[in-house]
């Protein structure tokens, strides 16, 4: 491969794999406001989120099976496609079960970006150059949680929630125009498998019988859940609690944001200074403290912007550290069938953030006792998972 036909390839993956955090965050500063318009209770707008993560958990397995027998390309066009109709069908919805629905149905589409950009990449790339590749995807990956929000509360606070769809369905389909015109079918005919279920239940179980890979799988699953609360919890918390705009909201989540991006920035750095069984105890350690600034705070001073953000800027910087060494873990366990594997780590991912924000929508957010609870109870289940498993790390 050529080395500009390289570039070609890693600019477009870096356009894809960032698309489905960008779907997550990029409205959440709008919730509020779509709860004013359908006149709907804060936990159900909340589903809508949750829906989005169900169908992300629902679509990474058969979306991998399926791409391994009929190519990389055709099934991410149709995620991308999915995306765009789905954004278009959000932004003219006239009621919340509607959106709910298209919701979830954006979540089948969005399931197929992050999967297909890291094994497209590793169908184009060995050794060092794929481990530098999958770093500039997880950063890209990374900082869509610091802009998404910004973004979406200032179109919010000047334009309205559904040009918040509009511009996210503009953006899908101009990303999936370049993906036809400048991305390559990357799997060869003569690579291609067809889908064999029986095989693929093989690996699964295998897995799903390696105490190690559940331990890590789970982890990671309670790193990305406790990742995503804060986007479903905190507009409420400010905007609604706190009298705050969309768009002074979107600034906060900016700089919340850029905690847990620079805690995945040094994670690597960390990494080589000490051993991951320190730096996975450090973390927890660190979330636990984040959560025990916000359950005190709602103890002794109330709904309160600075300890708030305080406290979710610390938990965020430890789940940056968090998240890559969690996800290393599990994908270390194994070293064939990568992409089912990977596929199999995504479902712990998404299904850990499904129950969480559910779980979420159904607790009120007067206070900020609730996520730091939730912190607080992350940190230990790590803790918990990693002490068996101490000799392998």
């Amino acid at each position: 491969m050529s080395a500009s036909a390289a570039r070609r390839i890693i600019g477009v993956l870096l356009l894809v794999a960032p698309l489905e955090q960008v779907a997550f965050d990029l409205y959440t500063p709008a919730l509020p406001r779509i709860a004013e318009q359908f006149a709907a209770s804060n936990t159900l707008v909340q589903n809508t989120v949750t829906a989005y993560v169900l169908g992300m958990a629902l679509v990474v397995l058969p979306a991998g099976l399926i791409a391994d027998a009929i190519g990389r390309k055709r099934v991410l066009l149709t995620g991308l496609g999915l995306m765009t109709l789905t954004s278009v069908g959000c932004a003219l919805a006239r009621s919340l079960p509607m959106m709910i629905g298209l919701r979830f149905l954006q979540g089948f589409g969005a399931g197929t970006c992050l999967l297909l950009a890291a094994t497209i990449a590793a169908d184009c790339f060995r050794g060092a150059k794929l481990v530098s590749v999958l770093g500039l995807l997880g950063a890209a990956w990374g900082a869509a949680p610091v802009v998404a929000p910004a973004v979406g509360g200032f179109i919010t606070q000047f334009g309205s929630w559904r040009m918040v769809f509009a511009v996210l369905a503009a953006l899908t389909a101009t990303v999936a125009l370049l993906a036809v015109v400048a991305l390559p079918e990357t799997l060869s005919a003569g690579s291609r498998s067809p889908v064999d279920l029986r095989a693929a239940a093989g690996v699964l179980g295998q897995a799903l019988r390696h105490r190690s890979f559940v331990a890590f799988a789970t982890m990671f699953g309670v790193v990305a859940a406790a990742q995503a609360v804060f986007g479903v919890v905190g507009p409420f918390l400010y905007q609604t609690g706190l009298g705050f705009s969309s768009a002074t909201y979107g600034f906060i989540a900016l700089g919340v944001g850029a905690a847990n991006f620079l805690g995945a920035a040094t994670c690597g750095a960390l990494a080589r200074r000490t051993t991951t069984r320190r730096l996975a105890i450090g973390g927890s350690v660190a979330l636990v403290l984040g959560g025990a600034v916000l359950l005190a705070s709602a103890q002794f001073v109330g709904l309160s912007a600075v300890a708030i953000t305080a406290g979710a800027a610390l938990a965020l910087l430890s789940i940056g550290v968090l998240d890559p060494l969690t996800k290393g873990l599990a994908m270390s366990v194994f070293t064939r069938n990568v992409g089912l594997v990977t596929g199999l780590i995504s479902t712990f991912c998404y299904v850990s953030i499904t129950m969480a924000t559910a779980l979420m929508a159904w607790l009120p957010e007067r206070s900020q006792a609730p996520l730091g609870c939730t912190y607080l109870a992350a940190g230990a289940v790590l803790v918990a998972l990693l002490l068996p498993v101490r000799r392998t790390v």
